[in-house]
C-alpha cells in the first residue's frame, strides 16, 4: 500500500517537473531570443559615421521618424543591420490581409486550411522582401544625402554601398521574420509582437533619464513630469480594464434524448471582446503612416517643395498626421474584427450543435444580432483605442516630452505583456491538468 502510494506520488512528480522543464525552456528560448535582437540592434552598417547619424536623429526625435526609431529599439538612429526592424512585414501582412477580402483566389485559398496558410504566409515573405528591398534603398539614398556639422553621414556613397546597404537591411528584416516565427512556435506569446515590445521597453531607461535631464535643467516642470506619470499609470489602468472586458451572449442548448440517457439542456455564453482587434490597429495605422515617409524624412529638406510640405503636415501632433492616423485605426478596427470574427459561420456553427440565443430565432435572425452587438462593440473598441493613441501625442507634441509615453507604446507593452502572461498561465493549467489525469488513470488502475 505505501510502496503504491510512494510510485504514484513519484510519478506525479516526475511528469509535473518535466513539465515544468519544457515550460522554462520555452521561457528561455524566448528570453534568448530577444536578447539576439537586442544585440543585432548595435551592429551598424557597413560605410556610414554613427557620429553624424547620432546628431542627425536627434534633430528628428520628437518627429515620426523618432516613432520609427522606438519601434525599432533605436535600431534605426544607429543605424544598425535590423534598421527596418519588423515594420515591412507588417505591411506586407496588412497588404495580403486586405487582398485577402477583395480577390475571390487568395480567399479560396484561406478556406483550405493549414496548406492554404501556409501558402499565404509564403506570399506575406515574398511581399516582406520586396517592402523590405524598397525602404532599404530609400534608406539608403536618403543617407547618402544626409549632411551634418563634420561632413556625410555615408562615407563612400555610390552604388557599392546602396547594394551593400539593401542586402544587409533585407536580410536583417528577414532574419527578424525568422526570429519571431520561432518565438511563436518554439517559446511563449507572439514572436513579432514580442519584437516590438522588446525594442519599446529597452527604451525606457533613457526616456526616464531624458525626462528627468530635462526637469532638472527646467525646460519641464516637476508638475509637468508628474502629470505625465499620473497619465501613463491611468493608461495602463484603462488598457487592462478595457482588454479584459467582455459582452457575454447566452447560449442555450436543448435537451435531447439518446437511447435513455438525456443530454444537453445546459446554458453557456459567448464571449465577445470589447476590443476584438487589439493592439492590431495601432501598428498598422503606425506602420502605414511610416512606410511613405521613410525617404521624405531622410530628405533632410532637399527633397522637391511637395515632399517637403507632406513631410511638414504629417509631423507629430499636427491636425493631418492624427486625422489621418485615427482613420487608420478606426478601419483597422473595423476590419481586423470582421476578419477574427465572423457572424454568419458562428450562427451556423451554434445551430449546428443545436445552440440558440435565447428570443433570436437560429440561422440568419442570430447573424444579424451578433453582427448588431459586435458593430457597436467594435465602434466603442475603435474610440478607446483613438483616445489611448491621441491624446498622449497630442500632448507630447505641446510638451515635447520622450515618445515612449505615447499612448501606442504603452498599448503595446501592456497588451503583449497581458497575452504573454495569459499564455505562461494556459501552459501551467494544461500541465497541472494532465498531471490530475495521470493521477486519477493511477487511482483507476490500483481499483
Amino acid at each position: 500500500m505505501a510502496s503504491a502510494a510512494e510510485q504514484l506520488a513519484a510519478n506525479f512528480n516526475l511528469g509535473a517537473f518535466k513539465k515544468a522543464t519544457e515550460l522554462k525552456k520555452r521561457i528561455w528560448f524566448t528570453l534568448g531570443a530577444l536578447v539576439i535582437y537586442r544585440f543585432g540592434t548595435y551592429i551598424p552598417l557597413p560605410g556610414i559615421d554613427a557620429g553624424i547619424l547620432k546628431e542627425l536623429f536627434a534633430q528628428q526625435q520628437g518627429g515620426i521618424i523618432g516613432m520609427f526609431d522606438v519601434f525599432a529599439g533605436g535600431a534605426l538612429s544607429r543605424m544598425s543591420i535590423f534598421a527596418l526592424n519588423i515594420m515591412p512585414y507588417i505591411s506586407a501582412s496588412i497588404i495580403m490581409q486586405l487582398m485577402q477580402a477583395v480577390s475571390p483566389t487568395l480567399e479560396a485559398l484561406k478556406k483550405e486550411g493549414e496548406a492554404g496558410r501556409k501558402k499565404i504566409n509564403q506570399y506575406t515573405r515574398y511581399g516582406t522582401v520586396f517592402l523590405a528591398a524598397f525602404q532599404a534603398y530609400g534608406l539608403a539614398v536618403g543617407m547618402e544625402g544626409m549632411q551634418g556639422n563634420a561632413g556625410s553621414a555615408v562615407m563612400e556613397p555610390g552604388m557599392f554601398f546602396r547594394a551593400t546597404a539593401v542586402i544587409t537591411l533585407v536580410g536583417g528584416t528577414v532574419f527578424l521574420m525568422w526570429l519571431g516565427e520561432q518565438v511563436t512556435q518554439r517559446g511563449v506569446g507572439n514572436g513579432i509582437s514580442l519584437i516590438i515590445f522588446a525594442g519599446i521597453v529597452a527604451a525606457l531607461p533613457e526616456a526616464l533619464a531624458g525626462t528627468l535631464e530635462l526637469g532638472r535643467t527646467g525646460a519641464l516642470s516637476t508638475v509637468v513630469i508628474v502629470g505625465f506619470l499620473v497619465l501613463a499609470v491611468v493608461v495602463i489602468t484603462i488598457i487592462v480594464f478595457i482588454e479584459r472586458a467582455q459582452r457575454r451572449i447566452i447560449v442555450q442548448y436543448p435537451k435531447r434524448q439518446v437511447g435513455n440517457r438525456m443530454f444537453g439542456g445546459e446554458s453557456s455564453h459567448l464571449p465577445l471582446k470589447l476590443n476584438t482587434s487589439g493592439v492590431i490597429p495601432p501598428i498598422f495605422a503606425s506602420s502605414l503612416l511610416l512606410l511613405p515617409l521613410t525617404i521624405a524624412s531622410f530628405s533632410g529638406g532637399q527633397g522637391p517643395e511637395w515632399l517637403n510640405t507632406v513631410n511638414a503636415l504629417l509631423g507629430r501632433g499636427q491636425p493631418l498626421f492624427l486625422f489621418i492616423y485615427v482613420s487608420l485605426i478606426v478601419f483597422f478596427a473595423f476590419f481586423y474584427t470582421a476578419i477574427v470574427f465572423n457572424p454568419q459561420e458562428t450562427a451556423d456553427n451554434l445551430k449546428q450543435y443545436g445552440g440558440f440565443i435565447p428570443g433570436i430565432r437560429p440561422g440568419k435572425n442570430t447573424a444579424d444580432y451578433l453582427d448588431f452587438v459586435l458593430t457597436r462593440l467594435t465602434v466603442l473598441g475603435a474610440i478607446y483605442l483613438s483616445v489611448i493613441c491621441i491624446i498622449p501625442e497630442w500632448l507630447i507634441a505641446q510638451h515635447a516630452v520622450p515618445f515612449y509615453f505615447g499612448g501606442t507604446s504603452l498599448l503595446i507593452v501592456v497588451t503583449v505583456t497581458m497575452d504573454t502572461v495569459g499564455q505562461i498561465h494556459a501552459h501551467l493549467l494544461a500541465h497541472q491538468y494532465e498531471g490530475l489525469i495521470k493521477k486519477s488513470k493511477l487511482r483507476g488502475r490500483r481499483g
